[in-house]
């Protein structure tokens, strides 16, 4: 069938004019856009943010040092600095305050670095660590303690070192190297801490007769010990992370 070249005109008429329709109306849509992208641009994160984490861990690390070196301070004299344990309880709080953060964070956030029980258990164990230590400085304000025993300065001073490879152990997690050096260093340090804490419970028992004396003394050595083990703990757990991510 043969078309008109009447029609032909017309449909080429109409497609020129629909096309130009077209263009003028896209226009001011487009005008628009660009209208709104100026006055407020927005930006959309098309995969979630990673949250590392590491410079928290540190930062709980840092307090910990911190808590122990006042620690160690307090046991330092004789008599020992009973005010010490202020000092130490604001550093807890602080301690307290991060593990939160941290925690509230991760509920948050959607990709970590390491795994997410791991995250928190690591949160947790760096926290008991100051509580350890704020536990057993609470107790020489509240007992009275007028002279330092033996195996009382020897552990603070074992506390402090290890809080201070526990720190170590934090950077070198973020670098992932290093870890389990820290991590033997650390055990090393609460083998030490065992042996101090049976001799000096042992010279207790043997030197002291008044039995409220052994009490108070056998509960700060014990604490002491305690956070010995806490620095373990994260050591430990710190050990898994590596090789769970070897």
């Amino acid at each position: 069938m043969k078309t008109k070249p009447g029609a032909i005109q017309h449909s080429t008429l109409l497609l020129t004019l629909g096309s130009s329709t077209l263009r003028h109306a896209a226009a001011p849509a487009s005008d628009t856009i660009r209208a709104l992208s100026r006055r407020s641009p927005v930006r959309f994160r098309l995969l979630p943010r990673e949250e590392t984490f590491y410079a928290d861990f540190i930062a709980m690390a840092d307090q910990l040092k911190a808590g122990a070196r006042l620690l160690e301070e307090m046991f330092a004299t004789d008599p020992p600095v009973a005010d010490k344990a202020h000092e130490i309880k604001e550093v807890e709080h602080k301690c307290d305050f991060l593990t939160h953060e941290i925690i509230q964070r991760l509920n948050k956030t959607f990709v970590t670095p390491i795994d997410r029980e791991d995250i928190h258990s690591l949160a947790r164990t760096l926290d008991d660590v100051m509580d350890a230590i704020d536990n057993a400085a609470g107790l020489v304000p509240l007992y009275k303690i007028d002279r330092v025993r033996f195996g009382a300065r020897e552990l603070a001073k074992i506390i402090s070192a290890s809080a201070s490879v526990v720190r170590d152990a934090c950077v070198a997690l973020e670098k992932h190297s290093g870890v389990l050096e820290c991590a033997v260093e650390i055990n090393r340090l609460e083998n030490e801490a065992d042996r101090v804490h049976q001799k000096a419970v042992g010279q207790l028992f043997d030197d002291e007769r008044d039995p409220i004396a052994v009490m108070k003394w056998k509960e700060i050595l014990d604490l002491l010990e305690d956070a010995t083990d806490r620095c373990e703990d994260v050591a430990n757990l710190l050990e898994n992370v590596v090789v769970k991510h070897s």
